[in-house]
């Protein structure tokens, strides 16, 4: 399958009232879920970064954890992390936002939607690269409200 034939799937499922979908053929395998809580299979490895090595600051890591809130991707699709490509990134790490400033674009059936923060904070982490595809309610950026 080529890009554009995995964005038409992604859409007509997202129209769809299936809530889970996959797909696997010689050397392709897709899985598309629309539950909070997705299946996993077993031997496949997960494809957000990986948690570093705990270190004997971890006390602090988890308050700081707790602190900590995500701005998640409410649709599937491609996101842009800039409003063009010569144009400078919406938020980076250290860039404070407030309810209602826009962060970045999801890009799902040719429809551009502004993806606003929910919540007053700092961005202390961006967890996903420019134009990669992105899965709902997956977290998009790590922010240290206050």
């Amino acid at each position: 399958m080529d890009f554009k034939e995995i964005k038409e799937l992604m859409a007509e499922f997202n129209e769809s009232p299936m809530r889970e979908l996959e797909i696997e053929t010689d050397g392709f395998h897709i899985h598309l879920s629309k539950n909070e809580n997705t299946f996993k299979p077993q031997g496949v490895l997960p494809q957000a970064p990986q948690a570093e090595t705990p270190s004997p600051k971890v006390e602090k890591a988890s308050e700081q954890a707790e602190a900590a809130s995500y701005i998640k991707a409410p649709m599937v699709g491609s996101i842009y992390l800039q409003p063009a490509p010569d144009k400078e990134a919406y938020v980076s790490v250290g860039t404070k936002v407030h309810k209602g400033d826009v962060v970045c674009i999801i890009e799902a059936m040719k429809m551009m939607t502004e993806i606003k923060s929910e919540v007053d904070g700092i961005i202390t982490k961006v967890l996903v690269t420019n134009e990669e595809l992105v899965e709902f309610d997956q977290p998009l950026f790590e922010v240290q409200e206050g």
